[in-house]
């Protein structure tokens, strides 16, 4: 039986009680906390844990770009403590964003960085030619970087993490802010990396779906390790405690709403037409005895994954507490399935020659949370900016909140919230500043304006952090304070671009539970994403692919599409790639 990396005594990298620690202004943060652990050869290692746990200080620590206050770390048999450069001459490391220059194309790129590599001129077309045939960026080495999709620049950036084979590869989230496809050709590389090469791979990663395609897996919290071991050990741990809940009798928001609040229930997320559950503790007898305030339910067991143990886990070293919905401080209005709010209507954007978007249609109705997916460069972002305002439509007709965006732009950006999918606010103001400001933008005063202020911290939790720098805000906190703006002056319409883009786990179901009390206080939602465990939560969807709608409907309908024997229960990423593959 081959042995475990805890187990291995030659292991790549050896930390024994490794500490780190920052200032952050008063406060003294513990990034690594006492670490120990052995990093096997030839093996994909998965470092899993939610913002701020001290998963990126730990790959910048392995880098030798910062030094342990105490323990010993050995990286590839080199002390890092004594020696950091000869580590970094042996090892790749991609950070969370990894520096290419958009205004250099694709071969200067490579060269660029086999320059500061110190890669000979002799050895490099070889090199190049593996990467490009590996990235599938062969046909492109003449395209700018800042014309690249985001899963290209995502496999150009690994193409210039590997122009010197590294014998260790650090990758600090490598598939935030792409698309599936673009996922499985990311890890397809990585995979062929440790079979060919003999790479061995440490990787962080927000997509718990990726920890089980990992050998191994260190879970971190706090800058603490919370477990060690296959993804399989961490499923185990909940064996019997996971269900799939449907009833007639109500909404899958408001059964999930219910659920969420149930005591003995460690998780509620919605799937499809249904709500899986974790319990805390496995039942004994299903049906009278499990979840009896359920009218008409129906309750099923399903196979446990990572992902449900990883929720158990940390909701268990915080404290469990029910999820907060959001109360707009608005008049609440019922969904109405027959008010129209979004129309568009054989919309086309052209720059230049090239089509971004190609004559599309869809309808948003009242109170709906409508899901707008696509692979990188599809056109869901040109779209989204069209519907806000910001981008004139090069044919086509628009009509938002009523109010048709050629006549009365202004008037319609009265009524919508936007979201970016990047931080937008002033990182060095802080939140109370932000909140000022972006309520005077939107025309409020006095006590008005103190009312929604003071709303806005209420409601999204925001008062330790009134007086922080927003810049310096956990990346959840940024996320609800980028909520709180776009919500300042009550719209009817809100529109999110990828909003949970590199946040945890728990930070994504704390914002989608306030998304869906939104909905069903009649807010209008149209989301972009691409987590596709995010696709569920939409009420309808349509799949853009090259500009044009591809596929539309409700989630359950897509995945209707791609049942099988074979595949009895397909996912929306079964849907995604199956359709964009089509």
């Amino acid at each position: 039986m081959p042995a475990s990396p805890d187990q291995t005594s030659n292991g790549v990298v050896i930390a024994k009680s490794v500490c780190k620690k920052f200032k952050a202004g008063k406060r003294v943060v513990t990034a690594a906390d006492n670490v120990s652990f052995i990093l096997a050869q030839g093996k994909v290692t998965g470092l899993i844990g939610p913002d701020g746990a001290g998963k990126t200080t730990l790959l910048r620590l392995m880098a030798g770009l910062f030094l342990p206050d105490s323990g010993s770390l050995n990286v590839l048999g080199v002390d890092v403590t004594k020696n950091p450069l000869r580590v970094q001459e042996s090892i790749g490391y991609m950070p969370q964003r990894f520096g290419l220059y958009e205004d250099l194309t694709v071969q200067e790129n490579l060269d660029l960085y086999a320059d500061l590599q110190g890669v000979p001129k002799r050895a490099r077309k070889s090199r190049y030619d593996v990467l490009m045939r590996m990235t599938g960026l062969g046909p492109f080495t003449m395209r700018f970087a800042g014309a690249l999709s985001g899963g290209m620049k995502q496999k150009l950036g690994l193409a210039c993490t590997l122009v010197r084979p590294p014998s260790l590869l650090l990758l600090d989230e490598p598939t935030v802010g792409v698309d599936p496809v673009s996922r499985r050709e990311l890890w397809g590389i990585v995979y062929r990396l440790v079979e060919k090469e003999g790479l061995t791979v440490l990787l962080s990663t927000a997509y718990l779906d990726e920890a089980e395609r990992c050998d191994h897996v260190f879970l971190m919290h706090q800058g603490r390790f919370l477990g060690k071991g296959p993804p399989d050990s961490f499923s185990k741990r909940v064996l019997g405690r996971s269900f799939q809940v449907s009833t007639p009798e109500m909404t899958k928001r408001k059964l999930q709403e219910k659920l969420s609040r149930t005591p003995g229930v460690v998780d509620a997320i919605i799937q499809g037409e249904k709500v899986r559950v974790v319990t805390n503790e496995a039942p004994i007898l299903l049906g009278e005895k499990l979840f009896p305030d359920i009218p008409g339910r129906c309750v099923a067991p399903v196979p446990p994954r990572f992902e449900d143990c990883f929720i158990d886990m940390l909701k268990k070293e915080d404290g469990h507490t029910a999820q907060r919905g959001i109360n707009t401080g608005m008049t609440a209005h019922l969904a109405d399935s027959n008010r129209e709010m979004i129309r568009v209507d054989r919309v086309t954007r052209r720059f230049g020659n090239f089509y971004a978007v190609k004559e599309i249609s869809f309808k948003v109705r009242h109170g709906e949370i409508f899901g707008l997916l696509g692979a990188n460069g599809a056109g869901k972002s040109t779209t989204f900016r069209m519907l806000c305002g910001l981008l004139p439509p090069s044919g086509g007709k628009l009509n938002v909140a009523g109010r048709d965006l050629r006549h009365a732009a202004a008037k319609a950006r009265s009524r919508i919230g936007y979201m970016a999918q990047k931080f937008s606010l002033y990182g060095d103001l802080s939140v109370m500043e932000n909140l000022k400001f972006f309520s005077s933008a939107y025309g409020l005063y006095g006590k008005r304006q103190k009312e929604r202020i003071d709303w806005a911290l209420n409601e999204l939790e925001l008062f330790q952090y009134a007086n922080a720098m927003s810049g310096n805000l956990p990346l959840g906190f940024k996320q609800r304070l980028a909520l709180a703006v776009a919500l300042m002056h009550g719209p009817d319409i809100i529109f999110l671009d990828e909003p949970t883009s590199g946040v945890d786990p728990l930070a994504r179901r704390e914002f989608w539970h306030r998304i869906n009390s939104l909905a069903e206080q009649g807010v209008t939602v149209l989301v972009t994403t691409h987590f596709m465990e995010e696709a569920e939560y939409c009420d309808r969807l349509v799949l853009m692919a090259e500009g044009e709608i591809i596929a539309r409907g409700t989630p359950f309908e897509m995945k209707e599409r791609f049942r099988s024997e074979k595949n009895p229960e397909p996912s929306m990423e079964d849907v995604f790639i199956g359709m964009i593959e089509a």
